[in-house]
């Protein structure tokens, strides 16, 4: 009875989200409670859902047996983790630090070559990424907070060629390929993730900078604050980007209205952009990124300003704006993202998961297509910002935990 009852449960919450096409795994591989589980308050509790599902999925538990196992110590707050092809990892550090960290752990030195970052409060040097050939052409990029001078700063983003004469690690050849302009003179909301598409191109978050002057530019198509780029792999404008050739656009943006992205992915079977980002008080959101598409901010939001004030005029929709996947009121305040297509856990596969540094833990979502069909929240006894989620060519779940003593930690099954 009480498996049939398990079953009706999740057979109801997947027919009020859309069915059940796509990648949702089976009432027999997970076990929901039916209820959701936040069960804290919204900081807008009037708000009320686009559809059924979008906030507060019920809790589903794939009852996993795994532990948490510490890779390597003290890295300062590491940002973000790319796999080389020998297992090994490039490692930024917030301060300006590029790393390779072994599957031992060990730390290289820092990888010189690397330009000058602007680590001032939220700024710093924050994605790595490997080029599409770089078992062909050892190219490396990165974004990092730029100084500009005047106090002013802007999301950048560099490459270059990763060298390493035995010990020792060097970017040669380095060119800045994307400036986000206009430069501010704002310490925070860089929202940067960097994903090449499935033709190549890299696709770039770029935050609103926070302040009003830039969080008003987020629907400005002449302005990059509050957007996704896309740009060729030598910084030059793929001519199907959907404003080329629009007067008063800029060429690269991909799409607009966004806040503070803080982790990006390609999804393994459509190959579509997801994206999480920080609302204020309530209202982070997963959104999937389409071209030429409006995302909201901050004409719509969900959740409240900081000061507990309505956001704008406390709209959640509008017609020619998107809706979030999903939301969080309150916040969690997410950072990395990776959808689960390993073996290693095979109760996992097809789980989209995403780090959350408020509420230190790492969030697996169960999906039905498009759908976010259930939650669950996995080493809540990690006691740890969590910055970075990455899946290892081991199958094990890499996690970088956002703090001046950083870990890089992995999921692996537990020994029996």
């Amino acid at each position: 009875m009480r498996n049939l009852l398990l079953t009706t449960a999740l057979a109801v919450v997947l027919a009020a989200c859309g069915g059940t096409d796509g990648a949702a795994q089976s009432a027999a591989d997970v076990a929901p409670s039916g209820q959701p589980w936040e069960t804290r308050a919204a900081n807008a509790p009037s708000q009320t859902p686009a559809f059924p599902g979008q906030t507060r999925a019920p809790e589903v538990t794939a009852n996993v047996a795994y532990e948490v196992v510490t890779v390597a110590e003290g890295l300062d707050k590491p940002w973000a983790i790319a796999f080389l092809p020998d297992g090994r990892m490039l490692v930024t550090e917030k301060p300006g630090r590029l790393r390779i960290v072994t599957a031992q752990g060990q730390l290289s030195a820092p990888v010189t070559g690397l330009p000058e970052v602007d680590a001032r409060d939220q700024g710093g040097l924050l994605d790595v990424a490997l080029d599409p050939d770089f078992a062909q052409n050892s190219l490396i990029y990165w974004s990092y907070a730029e100084p500009r001078g005047n106090g002013t700063n802007s999301t950048a983003v560099a490459r270059g060629r990763l060298v390493e004469d035995g010990a020792a690690a060097r970017v040669e050849a380095v060119e800045v390929i994307y400036q986000q302009e206009p430069a501010m003179a704002s310490t925070k909301h860089f929202g940067n993730r960097l994903v090449f598409d499935r033709e190549g191109h890299l696709l770039i978050g770029l935050g609103e900078r926070s302040i009003m002057e830039g969080r008003m530019q987020s629907h400005d198509l002449g302005s990059a604050l509050g957007k996704v780029v896309r740009i060729n792999r030598d910084g030059t404008i793929p001519q199907d980007n959907p404003f080329v050739g629009r007067e008063g656009a800029r060429p690269e943006i991909f799409a607009s209205g966004v806040r503070n992205i803080q982790a990006a992915a390609l999804h393994p079977t459509t190959g579509q952009l997801w994206e999480v980002e920080h609302g204020a008080r309530g209202g982070d959101e997963l959104n999937i990124i389409e071209a030429g598409k409006d995302y909201g901010w901050p004409t719509i939001a969900y959740g409240l300003e900081y000061s507990g004030n309505a956001i704008g005029q406390g709209q959640t929709a509008q017609p020619g704006m998107e809706q979030p996947v999903y939301y969080w009121d309150p916040v969690i305040g997410p950072s990395g993202m990776a959808f689960y297509q390993a073996d290693l856990f095979p109760a996992w596969k097809d789980s989209l998961f995403v780090g959350a540094l408020r509420d230190m833990h790492l969030v697996r979502l169960t999906l039905d297509g498009n759908r976010v069909v259930g939650e669950e929240r996995l080493a809540t006894d990690v006691n740890e910002r969590i910055r970075e989620v990455k899946v290892g060519p081991d199958g094990a779940i890499y996690l970088a935990t956002d703090s001046a003593q950083g870990k890089i930690l992995k999921l692996v099954p537990r020994a029996n």
